[in-house]
């Protein structure tokens, strides 16, 4: 196995999940709109060569929308809780205690980014071969991938401010390593129009069809 490949994620409850997607979304599309994108997600993790798939899980998966399909998925990964009192610092324990189960370098990435494909998640666990981290920028300044191959290196992420046009930015700076590889650009799914516009690039997924059904 070449690594890790972390997902954190946040059970998809209505009124708590993708809460910025409404309106014009209701909470329960906005909460569909996120089992969506993460079950796509999930899809293309478990379809990745060389790795060994690990979700980090906030929120109650009993209260969630599509938790049978869900559930099915989880069972094929090592489901950890987070914990930490606030973003960064449970990004920071997930990487650690991923490494801890398996002692691999690892990938991590979240559920906004439904149109990642097993094509580019290999690549990009590939460039850990190369790069002691590696960084996917995100499209509003944040990221949508942080690799490391030393995990215990994620509690620079404590230092972080969160949410920001300036995280992608601080967060390599935070890293200290020059030589950081990038990885290509995406655009994570914050608002309705992200939603929209990575949707239309995506036909035929659960995520397409979920915000098609909110859109209408």
């Amino acid at each position: 196995m070449r690594a890790s490949l972390l997902v954190v994620a946040k059970a998809p409850v209505p009124g708590a999940a993708k809460t910025r997607l409404t309106p014009p979304a209701t909470p329960g599309q906005a909460a569909e709109i996120a089992a969506a994108a993460l079950l796509d997600t999930l899809d293309a993790v478990l379809r990745t060569p060389g790795v060994r798939p690990v979700v980090a899980l906030a929120g109650d998966l009993s209260a969630a929308c599509r938790r049978a399909e869900l559930r099915a998925a989880l069972r094929r990964c090592l489901v950890l809780p987070q914990r930490g009192a606030d973003f960064a610092e449970r990004l920071a324990n997930a990487h650690a205690d991923t490494a801890r189960r398996h002692g691999l370098p690892v990938l991590q990435i979240g559920m906004d980014t439904p149109q990642v494909t097993p094509e580019l998640l290999d690549s990009s666990v590939g460039a850990l071969a190369e790069h002691d981290a590696v960084l996917g920028p995100a499209e509003d300044g944040g990221w949508w991938a942080l690799g490391l191959r030393d995990a215990t290196r994620a509690r620079a992420l404590r230092d972080v401010p969160m949410s920001r046009n300036d995280t992608g930015v601080r967060t390599a700076s935070a890293l200290r390593d020059k030589g950081i590889g990038m990885l290509p650009t995406l655009s994570d799914v914050d608002t309705i129009d992200d939603a929209l516009a990575v949707a239309g690039n995506l036909p035929g997924t659960r995520f397409a069809e979920a915000v098609r059904e909110a859109a209408r």
